[in-house]
């Protein structure tokens, strides 16, 4: 590894895309891997002391839904053993008692559960699960009477963006830690639905008013992120803190990926951890150098004073928008594209309410 290249803070571990529920902005790809593509326990035994030797400090176990994975309390221990900070991302909604005790005696040390509203109704909705809420409700119990940290993720869009304040209540009284108030990012199936989700600029204010009063009131008392959606956004976020610099996703068949969607780019190949190791991968695999640092850069980027902050913005998302993913992100006003996105997201976002489109029961 090159002395400029800093090893990867966090290995996102996509254990499985099987889930139950079928969320309508859910990120993972439109096809997803069935249950005879994933990674055996072997493989991702030798992956996580990879990972750790490489200098990873923290493993997110994620999917789909990692429980329904039966061997992830070895993968949980393997982690452990390497001395990675282990980090279960979930829907919560397969964690009982049974789950959790196996998870927890194999060293799980954070859990992160997402919600879809307050609401009960609206939120099964949109994740497309009758009685998921309860089940969320009651695994957010466990996990604090475990004494494990506890994340509630709360992803935001035009259906329940007027309910943020109830779910930062629902946070204290779940006694998390840190809660995530997160807007939905169109990818995957997120991007299908974009016309149904999205909301105004009028809502996006009254929530970004409403999480920044809450983090003055419970300043020292509870961590509240915030991320807003980039259509309605001037400067474009550092996407996964830049393509190849601070992150690396495995996901379940065992392709490298910096990022959720860079599959949907054409023309790379992403090597696979079946043949490859974390290093050879990090430090010279193609996919990873494509758009790592700046030199790849076109104007105006190359010559921005925010190049080493945002590092270009996102890749898959100047493709969703632009068609290319080398182009400027189109979220940023010095785009030649950032004028057609703001009338892109005002036409949307006041669109009447469609139908949503759910993925089918995964392979």
């Amino acid at each position: 590894m090159s002395a400029s290249l800093q090893p990867p803070l966090a290995l996102l571990a996509e254990v499985t895309h099987r889930c139950p529920m079928r969320c309508v902005y859910c990120s993972n790809p439109l096809v997803l891997e069935p249950r005879s593509a994933e990674l055996d326990t072997t493989t991702w035994c030798r992956v996580l002391d990879e990972a750790a030797a490489l200098g990873c400090l923290h493993v997110h176990f994620s999917g789909g839904e990692p429980t329904a994975r039966g061997d992830l309390p070895k993968l949980v221990a393997q982690a452990s053993a390497a001395g990675l900070y282990v980090n279960l991302i979930t829907s919560g909604v397969m964690l009982d008692a049974a789950t959790l005790a196996p998870l927890v005696a194999a060293g799980l040390d954070h859990v992160q559960i997402s919600f879809q509203d307050v609401d009960r109704m609206v939120g099964e909705r949109i994740g497309g699960l009758k009685g998921a809420h309860a089940r969320k409700l009651a695994a957010a119990a466990l996990v604090t009477d475990a004494g494990l940290a506890l994340t509630l993720n709360f992803v935001i869009h035009r259906h329940n963006a007027d309910r943020v304040a109830e779910m930062i209540e629902l946070g204290r009284s779940l006694q998390a830690g840190r809660i995530e108030v997160a807007h939905v990012q169109y990818y995957g199936w997120g991007l299908r639905n974009r016309a149904s989700l999205l909301p105004t600029r009028e809502q996006l204010d009254r929530v970004t008013a409403e999480v920044e009063a809450a983090r003055q009131r419970l300043r020292g008392c509870l961590v509240i992120d915030y991320v807003i959606p980039d259509y309605w956004a001037r400067l474009p976020k550092a996407c996964m803190g830049g393509w190849g610099r601070r992150f690396m996703l495995i996901d379940p068949a065992g392709r490298a990926l910096p990022c959720h969607a860079a599959t949907t780019i054409p023309g790379i190949s992403f090597d696979s951890v079946r043949d490859c190791s974390l290093n050879e991968i990090w430090a010279r695999s193609p996919a990873f150098q494509r758009f790592r640092g700046t030199s790849w850069m076109p104007e105006p980027c190359a010559s921005c004073e925010r190049r080493e902050l945002d590092w270009g913005g996102c890749r898959c998302q100047a493709l969703a928008l632009a068609g290319d993913a080398a182009a400027t992100d189109p979220v940023c006003w010095k785009s030649p594209r950032h004028d057609a996105l703001t009338v892109l997201a005002a036409s949307e976002s006041s669109m009447p309410e469609a139908s949503f489109v759910y993925r089918g029961a995964p392979a």
